[in-house]
């Protein structure tokens, strides 16, 4: 082995993920409608229609989620107190209801997800850059709109955890247990390649939504 691939191997999973998916991850946060959501040039209707997309796209992570429940490497990080089906329900009720979309990179997405649903591997790609995703900039981001649109805990609770009250223990606990999955070099390698696909799939709901942005600017 060489000395490259004996620092690889050495790396735990988390940190590989981390700063293998660095690049993919910027790319994907660079977005022109997210920037102007939070400084509050978004209206309702336009931040409804990033929820419809994220609700298709939780709703079939939750749904793989369940029939992963039995799968040994999927299990590890599957955690109900994650999920964000009803949080994403009951801020589009505030907003105003889903948002009749088309969009072709919201199905792209989903058809990934449903792709790679019976490989517990590539199911905790999409399981980690989603919810720490969540635990993490999310809480930033959750902050900033209820400054910007005033709100009172109410249009937000994508953003709220109850049940996980500190988001950085759990976090740990959660890098913890990516790193002693029993997994090969191979298959970490697919869990890497994967988070990036994850990464670019976001990116393209962002793109999508800049493109729309002239219909919801205020």
């Amino acid at each position: 082995m060489t000395t490259t691939a004996a620092v690889r191997a050495a790396t735990p999973l988390s940190t590989l993920l981390r700063e293998g998916s660095a690049a993919e991850h910027r790319d994907a946060e660079s977005s022109s409608f997210m920037s102007e959501l939070l400084a509050g040039r978004v209206n309702g209707a336009g931040y409804a229609a990033y929820l419809t997309r994220l609700r298709h796209v939780y709703a079939a992570l939750e749904g793989a989620a369940r029939r992963l429940t039995t799968d040994p490497i999927a299990a590890e990080v599957i955690d109900p107190r994650l999920e964000r089906l009803a949080a994403i329900d009951a801020d589009l009720a505030f907003w105003g209801g889903p948002v009749d979309i088309d969009s072709p990179a919201t199905r792209a997405y989903v058809a990934r997800i449903d792709e790679i649903s019976d490989s517990g591997a590539s199911f905790v790609a999409h399981h980690y850059t989603r919810y720490l995703g969540d635990l993490s900039g999310g809480q930033a981001i959750g902050r900033i709109l209820t400054r910007t649109f005033e709100l009172d805990a109410q249009g937000v609770a994508f953003y709220a955890f109850p049940e996980i009250p500190k988001p950085k223990p759990y976090k740990d606990a959660y890098r913890a247990r990516l790193d002693a999955l029993p997994l090969s070099e191979a298959d970490r390698d697919g869990v890497l390649a994967e988070v990036k696909t994850v990464f670019g799939l976001n990116g393209a709901l962002f793109v999508e939504l800049t493109d729309q942005l002239d219909r919801w600017q205020n």
